[in-house]
């Protein structure tokens, strides 16, 4: 079974056009990033349909103003949202978001990310890429599995790329120590990680009433590309206008995942355009189709606990925890 047709959404849907009729009153959500880009509105759908959202952001003034527009935005009651402070590359960060949360969490979206950045590292000594898009954003949902199963009924949404075409995972060198970097190859294994982390999400937390997903947005012009070479964005932008979606479109399939019922206990799976993808060879017309090795079990499994360990060994660094 695949969910290729889920209420005749499409790639030109919106984010409010997937919570048409659905009533989030009583539920509370976390969205990362939301400061900008589709997290933005994944955030505003959300709230809009009745949620309680926390934007976790890096930039809480930054955060602040989006959930006053967020409120401005929506007619009647204001909605509740919240601005939380989160650092995905520093685990104290995550740690700390984790501590402060109590309660059930119905949506968890993870969507905050960079791409295509020169090389660097984190304190741990983590590529930079890979520490925020996936290691932080492991931490954090691992770190919230309790308040995840509390609710019930969860989502976990991975907000992931195509670019996961340009890289499978690197277990014998994640960290670009010993082979060369290019900040595509780095982005890509970050993305091919997110969707690994749904698959296997799955698998450990299904039974637990935690339905995990990952999808591709689509190709949107934000703040993700300023590492680009300026004139290839400026020709892209001139000549890609078809494969381009709106915020507000872009924002959809992450919360069609979050939301949807037909999706209730449906995950490790891939999705675009508001539909399931194909497992495909390699990824076409630009922006199509999951490679296999993204969503490979044994290869999820294993992510699974090379990431717990990395985790666990930073919060020894830090003196979070005591060692074993």
């Amino acid at each position: 079974m695949t969910m290729n047709d889920i209420r005749g959404f499409t790639k030109t849907s919106t984010a409010d056009d997937v919570l048409a009729g659905i009533d989030l009153a009583g539920k509370r959500a976390v969205v990362t990033g939301a400061a900008s880009g589709i997290g933005v509105e994944t955030a505003r759908a959300l709230a809009r349909a009745g949620a309680e959202v926390t934007i976790a952001v890096r930039n809480t003034v930054k955060g602040r103003e989006v959930a006053d527009d967020i409120a401005a935005s929506v007619p009647g009651t204001s909605p509740a949202v919240r601005v939380a402070e989160l650092h995905l590359d520093d685990i104290a960060s995550v740690d700390a978001f984790v501590a402060a949360w109590s309660g059930p969490l119905h949506i968890l979206v993870n969507n905050a990310g960079i791409m295509d950045t020169p090389l660097a590292y984190t304190s741990a000594g983590w590529e930079s890429q890979l520490a925020t898009n996936h290691l932080g954003h492991f931490a954090l949902a691992t770190g919230l599995h309790d308040a995840l199963v509390e609710a019930g009924s969860a989502r976990v949404v991975s907000v992931a790329s195509s670019g996961h075409g340009s890289s499978p995972f690197h277990f014998e060198d994640p960290f670009f120590v010993r082979r060369d970097y290019t900040p595509n190859l780095g982005y890509g294994q970050s993305k091919t990680a997110n969707v690994l982390f749904a698959v296997e999400a799955q698998r450990r937390w299904g039974g637990e009433g935690v339905t995990a997903n990952a999808l591709m947005p689509g190709g949107i012009w934000t703040g993700l590309q300023k590492h680009w070479d300026p004139e290839l964005l400026a020709t892209l932008k001139r000549d890609a206008v078809d494969l381009v979606k709106t915020t507000e479109q872009g924002a959809s399939t992450s919360v069609l995942l979050a939301t949807a019922p037909e999706l209730e206990g449906y995950g490790g799976r891939y999705f675009e355009d508001n539909r399931e993808a194909r497992v495909v060879p390699e990824i076409y017309d630009v922006v199509y189709g999951v490679l296999p090795w993204a969503v490979d079990p044994e290869a999820a499994a294993r992510l699974w606990d090379v990431s717990t360990a990395l985790v666990d060994a930073e919060r020894v660094r830090l003196g979070l925890v005591a060692a074993r």
